[in-house]
């Protein structure tokens, strides 16, 4: 049987080699914030990639202790509560509301963060309370507030983090609107993802202070990394993908469908909806820029077409579209509503390619009193 600090090099060393692990201080904070004391004797384990390692199961310690430990010292998720505790966090059944996220995911972030010692951090969505413990390790406990808005995902992540010998300020309460208590911040690391990010975290950082967060738009995530200026904005740039479980108050309107269907527009288009599925994540974020309250569901059907469907956020009974593939060429266009959906994201889209296609990192997202702003940075260029 392997060591505990055997386990936890193995798994620091595949994510360097994967690079989701550069900074070799945090290998450091992972054997003194070992995984094993934040993760629940039963839960849900699912890999960082649908690509790569064993598909996801259930984990249950007394039952399959070694299987349990695999689970821990790999770069898996654990989902650790559903439906808001409704449900069983061990089954596949119901919808995440908690989890303990994969190490590939939590110390990119941490490293897009770069905390240092005796800066002051809030941490949004305390969970099983791992990142607030390991930013404890890093800042000092007395340099961390962390907000839990679960009571009883926060008093169990009060009894891990006591059982790791750390001891952050940890808040019973809506994250939306911060701690500002704790003000000024150099950073806010936030684990839920956010639509709308909330001018409060904007207003509780320091000029120059950084916020790290999932930025999750209707066609994808981000990681986004905020700069606070001294004027009351904060500027954030894109950093890879990103996805995570949506701030509560931001949770997308569930049961998007076709409705009125027999009300719907049928035209066809040259563009295969694969190509914009498929497209670089420039695309998402310039759909997202000139498509309001949009909505993209990729769908594979049976036979391989592929289609995508696309909806306004907020309103389920709103405009609605699809676009099918066809081998013809000529894919088939659905429509129904005031907007014609794909109309705007076939605009877009070409507008993008006729752009050369920018990357993530020729756009930025500008937070304020008059909102967020997403813009491509030199459109000419």
């Amino acid at each position: 049987m392997t060591s505990v600090d055997e386990d936890i090099d193995r798994l620091a060393d595949a994510l360097t080699a994967s690079g989701d692990l550069t900074d070799q201080k945090w290998r450091r904070s992972m054997h003194a914030v070992p995984r094993h004391l934040f993760i629940p004797e039963r839960g849900y384990a699912m890999p960082n990639s649908y690509r790569q390692g064993p598909p996801a199961h259930t984990i249950d310690r007394n039952t399959d202790p070694e299987g349990w430990w695999a689970a821990v010292y790999s770069n898996m998720s654990v989902i650790t509560q559903r439906d808001d505790g409704a449900g069983d966090p061990a089954s596949a059944e119901g919808s995440a509301s908690s989890s303990n996220s994969a190490p590939g995911v939590v110390f990119p972030f941490l490293e897009l963060l770069a905390p240092i010692e005796g800066e002051r951090i809030l941490d949004i969505g305390t969970g099983t309370g791992w990142t607030a413990a390991l930013l404890s390790d890093r800042v000092g406990s007395e340099n961390v507030t962390t907000v839990e808005i679960d009571p009883q995902m926060a008093a169990q992540a009060a009894e891990n983090i006591r059982a790791a010998g750390y001891a952050p300020n940890l808040i019973t309460g809506d994250g939306v609107a911060g701690w500002p208590q704790g003000t000024p911040y150099d950073g806010i690391h936030v684990t839920c993802g956010v639509s709308e990010v909330p001018l409060e975290w904007v207003r509780q950082l320091r000029p120059g202070g950084r916020a790290v967060l999932p930025w999750m738009s209707g066609t994808s995530g981000f990681k986004l990394r905020l700069i606070a200026t001294r004027d009351g904005h904060a500027v954030g740039t894109f950093h890879g993908g990103a996805g995570y479980m949506m701030l509560r108050s931001q949770r997308p309107i569930s049961g998007w469908h076709k409705h009125h269907v027999d009300d719907a527009q049928l035209t066809t288009t040259r563009l295969d909806p694969a190509q914009v599925m498929e497209a670089e994540a420039g695309a998402d974020l310039a759909l997202t820029m000139n498509v309001p309250r949009l909505v993209m569901l990729r769908m594979f059907n049976t036979d391989g077409a592929k289609s995508c469907f696309l909806a306004e956020v907020d309103d389920p009974k709103g405009s609605w579209a699809t676009c099918d593939s066809s081998p013809t060429g000529e894919h088939i266009v659905t429509q129904y509503g005031d907007r014609r959906l794909w109309d705007e994201v076939e605009a877009a889209f070409t507008q993008w390619t006729q752009l050369g296609s920018p990357t993530p990192d020729r756009f930025t997202l500008t937070v304020g009193p008059d909102g967020q702003h997403l813009r491509l940075d030199n459109p000419a260029r």
